[in-house]
């Protein structure tokens, strides 16, 4: 997928997943993959800094948990405020699809 392309939907891609339940990092990174059918994998260098972003904006809150083996991950959830965010964000790019799926129809080089 191109990379400029996905710059704008980090936000709502992380924000989405996280709307359905808490993840640690290599979670949200494996679900993005696994939903995209392998087409999309955030690299470490996105995710973090993301992540990092949304918590300061109060989007998101970040605590550790514990593995069953023992070790600490640092899981990720979505915010009252992270919700409200989201649904705007869903409504801005439905508009944006909808755009562009009206002035790409009839393209024949789609069909």
């Amino acid at each position: 997928m191109n990379k400029e392309m996905m710059k704008g939907s980090i936000d709502i891609l992380l924000l989405s997943l996280l709307a359905t339940k808490e993840m640690y990092g290599y979670e949200v990174v494996q679900n993005l993959k696994k939903r995209s059918s392998n087409l999309y994998e955030m690299s470490e260098g996105t995710l973090y800094p993301a992540l990092k972003r949304l918590e300061q904006q109060n989007l998101l809150i970040s605590f550790w948990g514990d593995t069953k083996g023992g070790g600490r991950r640092k899981y990720y959830q979505i915010t009252d405020a992270g919700n409200t965010e989201l649904k705007k964000k869903l409504v801005e790019w439905s508009k944006v699809h909808k755009l562009i799926v009206n002035c790409t129809e009839g393209l024949i080089w789609m069909s």
